[in-house]
């Protein structure tokens, strides 16, 4: 038995380097059930963050890390 994976893609303003991503890259990684983080860097735009979990993660849980790691989610 396989357990499903999510994969969820999230925007998010305000990164401009690599301090930036590593920021990010570890509040989200630090939500119970994520397995890994890929942060595609726009400087100057919305970045997008994708994040593999064990399941599906509630939009305010990544929210709330973001706002942690000190920027902002994009509303989709």
């Amino acid at each position: 038995m396989s357990e499903a994976k999510t994969n969820e893609d999230f925007l998010v303003e305000g990164m401009t380097c690599s301090h930036c991503v590593a920021s990010v890259t570890e509040e989200v990684s630090a939500i119970e059930g994520v397995e890994s983080v890929s942060v595609d860097l726009q400087v100057g735009g919305a970045s997008r963050v994708s994040v593999v979990s064990d399941r599906a993660l509630p939009p305010e849980q990544v929210r709330d890390a973001v706002i942690e790691a000190g920027y902002s989610l994009v509303a989709e």
